[in-house]
């Protein structure tokens, strides 16, 4: 199961990978090998791979909402409290064509990255 603006889609959620990303303003090192950095903060990105599913319907409309033509998205992912949901962007969606019966194709694999749109604790929902 997976949540993005406010639809939950049915779907077998296999691997879930999340990162902490900082991000520096800058960072330079001096001539006495000190490193000097103005930090702006931490993002929280993830990566969700989809497992196959018969359901042609709700993958086709995940696969829709995935691709749709939006800026940003409210996310809900699993976190050691529960549910951390913030604002992200989609980036490097994927999958394979598993089987075509008859008109109907079956894929699996399919793969996205939500990339945090703020950094942990500025994020407003």
């Amino acid at each position: 199961m997976i949540k993005i603006d406010g639809e939950i889609y049915n779907v077998p959620v296999i691997n879930i990978k999340r990162t902490a990303d900082f991000l520096d303003k800058f960072a330079t090192r001096v001539e006495s090998g000190d490193l000097y950095r103005e930090l702006i903060g931490v993002y929280f990105n993830y990566q969700l791979q989809i497992g196959s599913t018969l359901d042609v319907y709700e993958y086709g409309r995940l696969w829709k909402k995935l691709t749709e033509k939006k800026e940003f998205h409210e996310v809900t992912v699993p976190d050691e409290e529960g549910e951390y949901t913030f604002t992200a962007y989609f980036a490097s969606i994927s999958d394979e064509l598993r089987k075509c019966c008859g008109k109907t194709n079956y894929w699996k694999n399919l793969t996205v990255n939500f990339i945090a749109k703020s950094p942990v604790g500025s994020d407003v929902i």
